[in-house]
């Protein structure tokens, strides 16, 4: 049976941990658990999307402060907070702060995993966005420093020439970076060019 998504469950209550992980694996997910926040956030780098499960009031780091952390790093990651009875305003700050959703303890299990189905089918196609935007910063991080000028050039709508004439070069040397640059950028055109310059931020200013 193939694996509905990736669930990082994250709570310091062992036997709520263990329950889920056996919930959400018998619901055909690929279930991964962490006792604290601390734990998930070192993890996280490596992490391949998936929706993220934590509880609200855990000692240390707390489900809030987690949350803050996983979005100022623009993670893709769908996050869903578990409260405790009385804990609805912890929740909605939660909402605030970009929790796809929350549910109370004690809830029902057809209610989690709809919920998880529905964070990982909305979060999936930004996580592809910016999948694909660290690909082309990658591939910008190849080009050498020359050849990265060349392509802020092109990009701005600069000729050979005028690019040439901004760095002293000859126009067949920027030929030379040019072709370069559509190499590395795996671009086909000007255009495509220009595109992944845009998605990468590079004309932004």
């Amino acid at each position: 049976m193939s694996a509905k998504g990736k669930v990082y469950v994250i709570d310091d209550d062992e036997a709520m941990r263990e329950s889920l992980d056996f919930l959400l694996n018998s619901a055909g997910y690929d279930v991964s658990l962490f006792e604290t926040g601390i734990n998930f956030l070192e993890a996280l780098p490596q992490l391949e999307f998936g929706c993220v499960i934590s509880d609200v009031r855990m000692p240390g780091l707390d489900g809030i402060e987690l949350l803050k952390r996983v979005k100022a790093d623009h993670n893709s990651f769908p996050v869903l907070i578990m409260t405790g009875h009385g804990d609805v305003p912890l929740a909605v700050e939660a909402m605030k702060l970009g929790a796809v959703d929350f549910l109370e303890k004690p809830f029902e299990d057809d209610r989690l995993i709809a919920m998880i189905d529905t964070a990982l089918r909305q979060a999936e196609p930004a996580a592809r966005n910016e999948a694909l935007t660290q690909e082309i910063v990658a591939r910008i991080a190849t080009l050498s420093p020359r050849e990265r000028q060349v392509m802020e050039g092109l990009a701005a709508g600069l000729s050979n020439k005028l690019i040439a004439r901004e760095y002293d070069i000859s126009p067949r040397t920027i030929e030379v970076y040019r072709a370069n640059v559509m190499t590395k950028m795996q671009a086909n055109s000007l255009s495509e060019l220009v595109r992944l310059a845009m998605r990468a931020g590079l004309l932004n200013d």
